[in-house]
This record gives structure tokens, sequence and C-alpha cells, in this order.
């Protein structure tokens, strides 16, 4: 055998050699067992299972050429809507199984840990849906605008296309996002524990530019929105807030929304709460008073220690969560690693961030990544050096009206440990020796 392995070696380009030397002994011989490279570096039969990944990956490094450049490529439009490449398909959205009765009253969670940037693409942005995700025609789906307006008006996409447009980015974030942590830790990942927050540019008509159109009467106060999905999603939103920053939605990253962000249209409410931002938009009526409907009374509501429950939460406070290292990203050695996270606020910017590697004990501020923009998610980074011991990290978000991303123990002293929503304490992975992080909670 040993003078069939020293032949095989004589095969296998020096670069590959080299690597395999590296390997754990019993994945190098069955690398060199295999014979499959020749001197240049070719794969006989075009083989490629069974072969220790590193083993190949070797054979494709400079000097070597690889095998993609020897052969030529997919011609255009093989892919007529561009698709990621196959070897990202472990970014996906996930769902907990067991976290709600039926698909299609649930969520799905967007893959921050593998996300880069501040935008969400669209087919990760996560999905909250409360009767299925409806398939409509924009053809004939119609926006009434009624109530107590002056003018009322039923609207085509075509019509509501010809109103001046805006973009704007904002994330999306659900109420509810972190809410299975209040008494304890649950869920070790990231995705599943943050993963109900998004970012993206939305493009289409102010909601004031389509309220002047119709005319609001004095005692006008309120405005209800309700999609056309099969749950008649409903939510009251104050006319103060309709008339500031909220849009109608009809585009999302330059592109159609896409049926579970609530094609052809749905509103945009920047700050607020995900149910807030109704999709599938169909309906908007102005009132003197709220509606009090399911999803702002038996839902949606903050239920306190002593019993009481708080409504119209809708502000989305300062939060932050560090995306790497994480559970799904783990540290792959001791020596410098970048510390690399999310912050937002749903009441404007992010002003500062801070980063501890002992359990809040000592604080180091984060460099905030350009851009820095009002409502959206931010990026911030911090070099760090990592020993090998363990460690407990922690993200602090500071937002431009001085509001501090509380601590666990601050916010259950406030809300006790009733609540699910509006969860938005600071996050603790513990860093062990191997590398391993795992989500705790600190007393």
């Amino acid at each position: 055998m040993l003078g069939k392995l020293r032949r095989l070696n004589r095969d296998v380009p020096k670069v590959a050699l080299e690597e395999s030397e590296r390997l754990p002994s019993a994945e190098r011989r069955r690398f060199l067992r295999n014979g499959l490279f020749t001197a240049g570096g070719a794969m006989v039969g075009g083989a490629l299972a069974g072969i220790a990944p590193r083993a190949l990956a070797a054979t494709q490094y400079p000097p070597e050429i690889p095998s993609w450049t020897r052969t030529l490529g997919a011609g255009v439009v093989t892919d007529p809507y561009g698709v990621p490449s196959p070897f990202e398909k472990e970014v996906i959205r996930r769902n907990v199984p067991w976290l709600t009765a039926d698909k299609v009253s649930s969520i799905s969670f967007a893959p921050l840990q593998h996300l880069k940037g501040i935008i969400t693409p669209n087919g990760l942005f996560f999905e909250r849906h409360h009767a299925g995700r409806p398939e409509i025609d924009p053809q004939l789906h119609r926006l009434m605008i009624h109530g107590l307006v002056e003018r009322p008006i039923i609207l085509s996409m075509e019509d509501l296309q010809r109103f001046p447009s805006v973009s704007q980015i904002n994330f999306i974030e659900c109420p509810a996002n972190g809410g299975m942590e209040w008494r304890g830790a649950q869920l070790n990942s990231l995705q599943f524990l943050h993963g109900m927050v998004s970012c993206a540019e939305w493009t289409g008509v102010r909601l004031s530019t389509l309220l002047q159109d119709v005319g609001i009467k004095p005692e006008g106060k309120w405005l209800l929105a309700e999609g056309a999905d099969g749950a008649a999603m409903t939510r009251s939103i104050p006319l103060e807030k309709a008339l500031d920053d909220v849009i109608v939605a009809y585009a999302q990253n330059g592109e159609a929304l896409r049926r579970e962000q609530g094609y052809p249209i749905r509103l945009v409410v920047p700050g607020w709460e995900g149910n807030t931002h109704v999709k599938w938009l169909r309906r908007l009526e102005v009132g003197d008073k709220p509606w009090m409907q399911r999803e702002e009374t038996s839902k949606y509501t903050d239920l306190m220690a002593d019993g009481t429950a708080h409504g119209f939460t809708w502000v989305m406070e300062a939060k932050s969560v560090i995306t790497s290292p994480c559970p799904e990203m783990p540290l792959r050695g001791k020596g410098i690693h970048q510390i690399e996270g999310l912050a937002w606020s749903g009441r404007g910017k992010v002003k500062a961030v801070d980063v501890s590697v002992d359990g809040g004990q000592n604080w180091q501020k984060a460099q905030l990544r350009e851009p820095v923009m009002s409502k959206s998610l931010t990026r911030f980074s911090l070099e760090w050096k990592w020993n090998g011991n363990p460690a407990l990290l922690q993200s602090r978000v500071i937002d431009e009206t001085g509001y501090v991303q509380p601590t666990l123990a601050q916010l259950r002293q406030v809300r006790g440990t009733n609540s699910i929503y509006h969860k938005n304490s600071i996050q603790t992975w513990q860093v062990n020796a191997d590398g391993s992080v795992v989500n705790v909670q600190l007393s």
C-alpha cells in the first residue's frame, strides 16, 4: 500500500500534495488513494464525489489553472431572471415548525448571519402572514380611499402610478422578533432569534399625497388600513403619522413587490411595528377614532406584570445584535476577528454602538459603517483579538434621541415576563474555548 501511495504522490500536483499534508491522516490517505488528479490538475473522468474539499480546492489555487477557466460557461439568459449561485443554497429563509399551528399564519426568518450591507434581498426578506399569501391580479386590484374625506376615490394600479413617486430605505420588524426569550433562552440561532427584521428600498406614493388629493374633513383624526388577504388584516394609524413619512409602496429594491411582501401594493410605515405595514392594501378609511380591531386589542398589545395591557405601542425601539460571530458563525481559531452586527431604531438614526466582550463590564466604541440613515438598518464593526478564552459578546445601541438599548434585567423590571412583543434587550453570545457560540441570558 505504501508503494502504491508513493506512486500516486507523483501524479498529484505539488500544491495539492502540500494541501493534503494539512488534512487529517485518514482524509489524506483517502485523497491520495483516489488518485483522481493528473499533474496538470485536471480531473480524471471529471468526478468530484468523495474528494476532500480542501484537497480539491488546492488544485484550483494559483498557480494552477482552475477547472472553470478551461471551459465555456453558461450563456446569457440561461436564467432569464437571475438566481443565486448553487453554492449559496443554504442562504434561505427558514421557519420554526412548532412555533405556529399552520404555515398560513406563521413566520419565516431572514438569514441575518449571511447577509452583507444593509439591504435585504427580496428573496430573503422575512415573511409574516395571517391567512397565507394571496395571488392578486394587479389588473383587477383597486385601492379605495373613503370615510371622512371630501372626495372618496377608487384607484387602479395605473392610477396610483400617475402620482409622483418617492423612494426611501427603511427596515420592517415584526414586534414579536425575539419574543420567545422573555422568560429564558430558547433557541440557539441568530436567524431564529432575530431574523424577523429586514430592510429594503421602497418605492411608491406618499400617503400624504393621496390624502391631500381626496381632502380630509376637519373631524378626521385616524386612518384604517385594510389588506386584501384572507384575514383582512386591519390596523388603525393616527393621521399625524399617516401624513408624515408613510408611503403606499408598489416596488421593493427596484422591482415590483414580491407576492409575500404585499404585491401589488402595501403600506410602509417607517419605524413602526411590522403589522402596521399592511400588505395587499385594498382600503383606507379616514375616521375620528381608532377602530379597535382584533390585531390591536387581543393581539399586538403588551401584557404587563400587573395584568394590564398596553395598546398602540407602535414604535420599534432601538435594538442591535452581533451577527458575527454567532451560533451559525463560530470562530475559526485565535487571532484577529471582526465583530460585526446590525443596529436600528424606529425613532431615527443610530448614533453609536458599543461592544463588550466581557458581558457588559467594559465597553468599546464600534465603528458605524456608512450609510447611516433614519429608520434603517446600520452596520457596525469592531476589530477584536481573540486569545482563545471564553468570552461574552454584547452590543448596545444608542439612537439619536439618546435612547440606550436596555439590558434584559432592565426591560423585565419595567415589562415583566408576560410579554411577547417589543423585546429589544441586549443579546449575549457566549464564545466557548473551541470557538463555538451559544445564546445565553445574564441575570
